[in-house]
């Protein structure tokens, strides 16, 4: 098993898989769940280590996972899998033998089907609904890339961390974001002391409160 903290899934029908990943054909979904695991991972755990190679293609099923890039000592956040996505930088190393690129942590408890590297190429070659899948996938994440170059390019950081926020409180559907200012720093790619600061302003600009709880936006 690739990841030393997940529990293996073992019930689900294909139907039950239809429904989570609509794209692809039933007669793939059977030979998937024959020839894949379906695992569930505790929240915080690296599911994709930056320059190793993959154990398999991760389809997110529930659950969330963060995909970011480290260079140095400083990280930086480049999307998120949602349910029903996959990490298609994960596809561009498995398809060139390469290492990765990322590396991708779980932002909760999440369940996540583990496609075998080897069965690919004859999926893509097989399936139609796979191609769409995948094409789908570098839609998605081109769209999502070139809102964070926008935002580093274009936006001050009072911003970047606005929009971060409102983004992150979208996706997990809390009311509260409980992270500390480190971690936001880490996946904006800059230092905590500027985190704090911005956050500070954006208090004083009514936009958000930070209390026990988190920090929590402000309806504007």
């Amino acid at each position: 098993m690739p990841f030393v903290f997940s529990t293996l899934v073992l019930a689900m029908t294909p139907q039950e898989l239809k429904q989570k990943v609509p794209l692809l054909e039933l007669e793939l979904i059977t030979e998937i769940l024959k020839n894949s695991s379906i695992l569930k991972i505790p929240k915080g755990q690296e599911v994709i280590k930056q320059d190793g190679y993959i154990p398999g293609i991760p389809i997110v099923l529930e659950g969330l996972i963060n995909v970011s890039s480290h260079h140095d000592d400083r990280s930086l956040l480049l999307y998120y899998i949602e349910p029903g996505q996959s990490c298609i930088m994960s596809f561009k190393a498995c398809m060139n033998g390469l290492p990765s690129q990322v590396y991708a942590t779980t932002e909760a408890t999440t369940t996540i089907l583990l496609l075998p590297n080897d069965k690919i190429i004859q999926w893509i070659r097989a399936y139609p609904g796979f191609n769409t899948f995948i094409y789908s996938q570098y839609d998605v994440r081109y769209g999502a890339l070139l809102d964070t170059i926008e935002q580093v390019l274009f936006q001050n950081i009072e911003q970047r961390l606005y929009t971060y926020l409102k983004e992150k409180m979208a996706i997990t559907g809390n009311e509260f974001l409980k992270m500390t200012h480190q971690e936001i720093a880490d996946e904006l790619g800059t230092v905590r002391e500027v985190i704090s600061r911005s956050l500070k302003k954006l208090e004083i600009e009514n936009k958000v409160i930070q209390s026990s709880l988190g920090i929590k936006m402000l309806s504007r």
